[in-house]
């Protein structure tokens, strides 16, 4: 079976009472990718990996990448790390005119569908379509989503687009298989402390489904709505700087009842990050069953170079050697370039301080390609590397990556010990998922 088969047998899988599912690594950063393929080269399991609209797109996104430069970026680490490359499913998250919503709703969309034909054409498979969101002339009330129809209507086109697109340039692959619909916050976890997070209707849900079936048949895509599998909805769960919404079975039971009512289609959760093991493996089981994780996987490397960071200050500071300052290094790029980060953390010098280092929103990944915090992690490298890592402090600051070391698991490499790390939380999702052997 190809990626895109085994996809649809865990989804189906799923709906059969299984409790399989899959996680979506949605992330760009190089070792969480490297320690995510090996999660999976370990598991025998296909490995879906995600980028989103703003992230990657047809002029550069904000990683500099296109789609087709992607595809080669995780192609490359694939080879590096003796990932086969057939067990790796691209998806495209929130592909739609999110980028562009200042711009009236005509050019945005083209450049939208612009977006859709290169994602396609690079070789992605797993197509979100998210046309959510409201343009510049788009009439109605901006403290309530935009209309169904016009969402539904907008979703149709993006997805006669990726069909044609798939027809003329990959045609001796698999089609693309589609999500649809949005959850109701932004992106990348909530930005105000909340009571709360209310669980989307089943009703919401159903009439998602329901007028973007109707869309898809207007534009005669009625073959290519049998590819839609899952639906985008808000379960309840989410996080912001300092706090984690956790999942409440009983309060989304009537959505994930709901689902069964549908043929073939399951949900699809954004911001798990930060859940519980078993909040995770009940979402699975409650067909919750497509889980994203992003800011929690680059959450995890930070913690693994922040510890190090301490581990090399205690071992080396001391005896005269010439430490990294990787902490350090970070704060300042941050402070100099606040653009990812000063709208996103409120409050003031100290708290702006304090969730730079340690937020969940961990707004901090958006800085790891910048030169001078690239020669830091460089230079906390080289350091451990010709300085083997105390035990002991390896037991103080990394108790999990100590273990991992004494059992034979890992050698006391300081990269073996960052992916080990990083693994820590790709691992939780693999057994919610039921892909960990």
């Amino acid at each position: 079976m190809n990626a895109v088969e085994k996809y649809v047998q865990i989804l189906a899988d799923n709906r059969a009472g299984k409790g399989t599912g899959i996680y979506s690594v949605c992330s760009a950063q190089a070792t969480v990718l490297e320690a995510s393929m090996l999660q999976a080269k370990k598991d025998e399991s296909i490995l879906l990996i995600e980028s989103t609209s703003n992230q990657v797109d047809q002029f550069g996104g904000y990683t500099g990448m296109k789609p087709a430069d992607f595809v080669a970026y995780v192609h490359g680490i694939a080879d590096k790390v003796g990932f086969n490359k057939d067990n790796i499913l691209l998806g495209g998250d929130h592909l739609g005119p999110n980028a562009w919503q200042n711009e009236n709703a005509e050019p945005a969309m083209e450049k939208a569908l612009t977006l859709i034909k290169e994602y396609v054409k690079a070789g992605y498979q797993k197509i979100h379509l998210d046309a959510s969101m409201f343009c510049a002339d788009d009439e109605g009330d901006r403290h309530q989503p935009l209309a169904d129809e016009i969402v539904a209507s907008r979703a149709a086109a993006m997805a006669k687009v990726a069909e044609e697109t798939h027809k003329e340039f990959r045609a001796d692959q698999p089609a693309p298989v589609y999500i649809i619909g949005t959850e109701v916050p932004i992106p990348g976890g909530a930005q105000e402390e909340e009571e709360t997070v209310i669980p989307t209707t089943p009703a919401d849900a159903i009439k998602t489904i329901e007028v973007t079936k109707a869309a898809f048949e207007a534009e005669g895509l009625s073959e290519a709505w049998n590819r839609v599998y899952g639906v985008v909805v808000q379960p309840g769960v989410e996080f912001g700087d300092d706090q984690v919404f956790h999942y409440d079975r009983e309060a989304a039971k009537g959505l994930s009842e709901e689902i069964m009512k549908q043929e073939r289609f399951v949900y699809e959760a954004h911001s798990t990050d930060y859940q519980s093991e078993s909040g995770l493996t009940k979402l699975v089981e409650d067909h919750f069953c497509i889980l994203k994780v992003g800011p929690w996987l680059t959450f995890g490397y930070r913690e693994a170079l922040f510890a190090l960071a301490m581990i090399e200050e205690e071992m080396l500071a001391p005896r005269g050697i010439e430490t990294s300052k990787l902490r350090e290094v970070i704060d300042s790029v941050m402070v100099e370039e606040p653009k990812y980060w000063k709208k996103y953390y409120p409050g003031d010098a100290v708290e702006q301080a304090y969730k730079r280092k340690y937020s969940f929103s961990d707004r901090s990944r958006y800085y790891w390609p910048n030169e001078k915090i690239q020669a830091a992690v460089a230079k906390l490298i080289s350091n451990l590397k010709e300085n083997p890592i105390s035990l002991s402090l390896l037991s103080q600051y990394m108790p999990n990556q100590y273990y991992a070391v004494s059992e034979g698991l890992i050698e006391n490499d300081v990269e073996q010990i960052i992916i080990n790390r990083t693994q820590d939380v790709i691992g939780i999702y693999a057994r919610a998922c039921k892909m960990a052997k």
